[in-house]
């Protein structure tokens, strides 16, 4: 797969393009997920005009339309800034992005919680800075966090793991092949899909059994949104231990009574909190070599990120 492309929030890269010149350097962003991802950097309010340094702005008004507003000199940004947002929000259209990570708390750059001052100059963590706002109404499907949210652990799970499904699927739709391949895709993606809505799983596998009588581009596109639609559910302890048992169903006449028992074992201390996923999925990956089933071997649930991010180990 071709080199994943995120969209970011400038200063989370180090560049000093904050408003008192400074920056957010996020390491993992950098030197872990670096690794694996090509950033889109994007700095609203240097990029609607603004220098560095600069006036500190704020939200303010109605938390679900809020005015940008200068702390200092009361200048009114929001006209500017949504101007830009827009275009820069379409310009991204070209950019392939199989996600995006804003800055925490900006009032330009914050996907949620954002303070939003009254007309008493109380705050309340309600908003959405104003870019990231028309950006998710751009992009409704997305994948999208802050760095600040990507610090708890199953959270920068779902996110990547979200981002990496999104650019395979591109990846297939970009090769120009047919149902054929839609139906190689979901194959291989099925019990990842099953762990996070089964509901949708369902309809999804509905959806392909159709391939040869919708038309292309339309069955295309209600898998896609289905298909994301169904990862912005987080895969809980429950539901990946309902994967896990699925799973043990094709080796479970294979394994001893000894062996099923430790698994089931590690299934269960997994589902109560006790121990990571990983434990039980290791035991699974162990037998699924051993026996050599071709379905299980290809299923991205039990790899679907690099196993060097270690996203896996503390979910």
């Amino acid at each position: 797969m071709e080199g994943i492309r995120l969209g970011v929030s400038t200063c989370l890269l180090g560049e000093k393009v904050r408003y008192d010149g400074g920056h957010k350097l996020d390491r993992f962003l950098t030197d872990t997920l670096g690794r694996y991802a090509d950033y889109v950097p994007v700095c609203p309010e240097v990029e609607c005009g603004l220098p560095v340094p600069r006036e500190a702005m704020r939200l303010e008004g109605d938390p679900a339309n809020p005015r940008l507003v200068t702390v200092r000199t009361r200048r009114d940004m929001t006209g500017p800034m949504a101007g830009w947002a827009r275009r820069r929000a379409a310009e991204l259209e070209g950019e392939n992005l199989s996600g995006f990570i804003f800055k925490s708390k900006s009032p330009s750059s914050g996907m949620e919680r954002v303070k939003v001052y009254d007309a008493n100059g109380s705050p309340s963590g309600k908003g959405a800075g104003i870019f990231a706002r028309i950006f998710m109404e751009h992009f409704p499907l997305l994948p999208v966090e802050d760095e600040g949210r990507l610090h708890d652990p199953e959270i920068r799970e779902n996110f990547i793991e979200r981002v990496f499904v999104l650019a395979r699927w591109r990846e297939a739709v970009n090769a120009g092949a047919g149902p054929g391949a839609l139906v190689q895709f979901h194959r291989r993606h099925k019990l990842l899909v099953l762990a996070h809505d089964e509901r949708r799983y369902r309809e999804l596998g509905r959806l392909v059994a159709r391939a040869g009588s919708l038309p292309f581009g339309e069955l295309l596109g209600a898998y896609q949104g289905l298909l994301l639609e169904a990862l912005k559910l987080r895969a809980t302890p429950k539901k990946n231990a309902n994967v896990l048992m699925h799973i043990m169903g094709y080796f479970k006449r294979q394994i001893s009574a000894a062996e099923k028992a430790e698994l089931l074992g590690a299934i269960d201390l997994y589902r109560n909190g006790v121990t990571p996923l990983l434990v039980p999925l290791t035991l699974v990956h162990h037998y699924v070599r051993k026996y050599g089933d071709p379905y299980l071997m290809d299923q991205y649930y039990l790899n679907p990120h690099p196993v060097e991010l270690q996203l896996r180990n503390h979910v």
